[in-house]
């Protein structure tokens, strides 16, 4: 697999607040551009506001990430 196509250990920009309860989103740069991931907190009682940097802690296909702060 192309480097360019793992999603772990990327460094993304929350577009969505994550939060205990709710699903965030955040925007990742893979194959060339940037996409939307659904994103949970590593720690779950953690708040990540919008426009914060995070890192990929954790993937599960498709497209859910479990971050936290970088």
């Amino acid at each position: 697999m192309a480097t360019d196509q793992i999603v772990l250990s990327k460094v993304g920009r929350v577009t969505g607040r994550v939060s205990p309860g709710l699903v965030g989103e955040v925007m990742i740069p893979i194959r060339g551009g940037s996409e939307a991931f659904n994103a949970f907190a590593v720690e779950p009682d953690a708040v990540i506001e919008v426009g914060t940097r995070v890192i990929v802690i954790d993937f599960d296909p498709p497209r859910t990430v479990r971050v936290q702060p970088f």
